[in-house]
């Protein structure tokens, strides 16, 4: 039986993290080109594809949030879309790999069923050997965002949901697991618990990348965020470790605030606090690069300290 626990506030955490000195260095701007005058944000972590590495990012004009997701690769310190690689109509793309196979997914938007000039939105996944063979394979559940998998020790795949309204709130973190694949439905991720105790009703946060741990836990790249008096929206990068045998997970921790970053443009006034995780890659020396969409906008990676390390 768990122990409930109290919710840990976004100005608690950040009190919390600014009172570590908490490693935040050589903060830099991803240079992209090739894509006119939109914005590039939201990217996720670089990997490798066919010899190469690749990286995805959210791509859209600054008045506008039809956005599309491309991939890139790096050419003379700039990032230029990736000759013959797909372009899908999605925002805020991510990437996995389970049973060998790429996995990608980012947030598809499509007009509300039942509210005029109102959009909704849903998660989709694609996979294939390569970037360049990926194919739908799921569609998530209508109006749910941050919907994440990862192949845990055993061969099965982890599930990290976040619903929203009657049951998530503003957004909350559930999980469920399914043995292959071919078991992922609809039902699994609606019934999927949630993580109780970790946001307040006032707050919400969702995971954005997952990572598979040497003793079979699951360190969790995630955001925070809330609104302050005026309105204005705050996200916060966060990391946790969960245990998919028992459901247990550790306390959300900060691990990178807005003004550790390079000043930059934001798509509106109420988000220049705002840095969404994208992806963590994991270094042998204990640190890590953070690659994060800032202030919905403009796309950094800053060094800070492998917040899964000390898990280890």
């Amino acid at each position: 039986m768990s122990i409930p626990r109290e919710a840990l506030t976004c100005s608690a955490l950040l009190a919390s993290y600014n009172s570590k000195q908490a490693r935040a260095e050589q903060a830099e701007r991803l240079v992209f080109d090739g894509i006119g005058n939109k914005d590039v944000y939201n990217i996720a972590a670089p990997f490798e594809d066919d010899g190469e590495l690749v990286l995805l990012g959210r791509v859209e004009p600054r008045d506008s949030e039809h956005s599309q997701v491309m991939f890139f690769v790096e050419r003379d310190g700039k990032w230029l879309p990736r000759a013959g690689a797909p372009v899908f109509d999605l925002q805020d793309p991510f990437h996995t790999r389970i049973g060998g196979k790429l996995i990608v997914g980012g947030v598809q938007i499509y007009p509300h069923p039942e509210k005029e000039n109102a959009l909704m939105w849903r998660t989709v996944f694609y996979q294939g050997s390569s970037v360049n063979g990926l194919k739908e394979f799921f569609k998530g559940p209508d109006g749910m965002k941050d919907l994440r998998l990862v192949e845990l020790k055993d061969g099965s795949i982890g599930i990290f949901t976040r619903p929203q309204g009657k049951k998530g709130g503003r957004g909350k973190i559930g999980f469920a697991k399914v043995p292959s694949l071919e078991k992922l439905t609809l039902q699994v991720i609606n019934d999927a618990p949630l993580l109780e105790g970790q946001f307040t009703d006032e707050e919400w946060g969702g995971a954005n990348e997952a990572h598979l741990l040497k003793d079979g836990r699951i360190g969790v790249l995630g955001h925070a965020a809330c609104y302050d008096p005026s309105g204005d929206r705050h996200y916060y990068p966060m990391a946790f470790v969960f245990s998919p045998s028992d459901l247990t997970f550790t306390d959300m921790e900060l691990i990178a605030v807005r003004d550790r970053f390079l000043p930059g443009p934001s798509k509106r006034p109420d988000l220049q606090d705002v840095v969404f995780s994208g992806g963590l890659i994991r270094k042998e020396d204990g640190t890590a690069v953070l690659y994060a969409g800032i202030g919905d906008a403009d796309a950094q990676r800053i060094v800070i300290d492998d917040p899964f390390a000390k898990f280890e």
